[in-house]
């Protein structure tokens, strides 16, 4: 409980104390959702990833290794140049070529490192502002681009491969935009691409019953930020295997993301998630307990069982 406690203030929600001998009181209670959000956190960063990666650094890199822009702010990142107008130059797309790298001296005598890239015929510069120490650790990564190495290694991992997906958010792989999808059914992986500047993949996959395409953003094995890696969007095993006491029409329910009256709290809370807060009021008729959600949706349960929903 202290390592939860340790991750809250960590993540910068401040803790309510009573009483006086501070002379200052915090305006922010701990939410049922903040000590979730802690758990995954803690659990994230302990696990160890179902997918792996190769590790290398850019002193391991070879000239000519691949990597894809995916948004052209990446032009603000490089250096000017005569043989280019920044403000003009398209990069998001296209596929940028290592071509090795130098240093340069800066004021104090100390040496930073440039990478260089090659685009057709132009050669775009990325001043690193670092150290080769520094450059040479294996979480360095340059913004707006993405290891087309990575790519191919996550998608040897799940090309055709059938897994169980958790998450209903699901986005249409025509418009992009999120749709309203289902959760704990096999899926098919059918592609995986350079994603985005948050999330470097883009998996697509098609579901195993009737053919629904889609695709989630995701990140890589390793990654620092917590969510949306894989095992928290995808499992290798069927997730129903684990909950043979509900029923088939509950499971149902579950799937497409709704509750019914007489629902457990487990099996709310595996249809709708955490919810953002909790608030418990007893009574002589039993304990009576408020979940809330965003957007004014909230589940009310009477000794464990839902009651009433919005």
């Amino acid at each position: 409980m202290n390592k939860i406690f340790q991750t809250l203030l960590l993540m910068g929600v401040t803790l309510l104390f009573q009483g006086c001998f501070t002379g200052v009181e915090s305006t922010k209670k701990i939410t049922e959702k903040d000590v979730q959000r802690a758990i995954r956190q803690m659990e994230d960063g302990s696990r160890e990833s179902s997918l792996q990666v190769p590790a290398d650094s850019l002193s391991s890199w070879r000239e000519g290794k691949a990597f894809w822009c995916v948004d052209n702010q990446a032009r603000l990142i490089f250096k000017p140049s005569i043989n280019y107008d920044l403000d003009t130059l398209v990069l998001e797309g296209k596929r940028l070529s290592y071509a090795g790298y130098g240093t340069h001296k800066q004021l104090d005598n100390s040496e930073v490192v440039d990478v260089y890239f090659d685009l057709d015929s132009l050669r775009l510069v990325y001043p690193t502002g670092k150290v080769l120490a520094e450059v040479s650790s294996r979480s360095f990564t340059i913004p707006f681009l993405i290891d087309d190495d990575k790519v191919h290694a996550i998608a040897d991992q799940l090309l055709n491969r059938e897994v169980y997906i958790k998450t209903p958010l699901w986005r249409d792989i025509k418009g992009g935009h999120q749709t309203k999808g289902r959760r704990f059914i096999p899926v098919m992986i059918t592609a995986v691409k350079p994603g985005n500047k948050v999330y470097p993949l883009k998996v697509e996959f098609r579901a195993t019953d009737n053919g629904d395409e889609a695709f989630v953003w995701m990140k890589l094995p390793g990654s620092e930020s917590v969510g949306r890696d894989f095992d928290s969007l995808f499992s290798m095993t069927d997730i129903r295997k684990k909950y043979p006491d509900i029923s088939p029409a509950t499971w149902v329910n579950i799937v497409n993301g709704k509750v019914a009256e007489g629902m457990t709290k487990e099996e709310c809370r595996l249809a709708m998630d955490n919810p953002v807060n909790v608030r418990q009021l007893p009574d002589q008729s039993g304990l009576r307990e408020y979940w809330y959600y965003d957007g004014g949706r909230y589940l009310f349960f009477v000794d464990g069982l839902l009651k009433e929903f919005r």
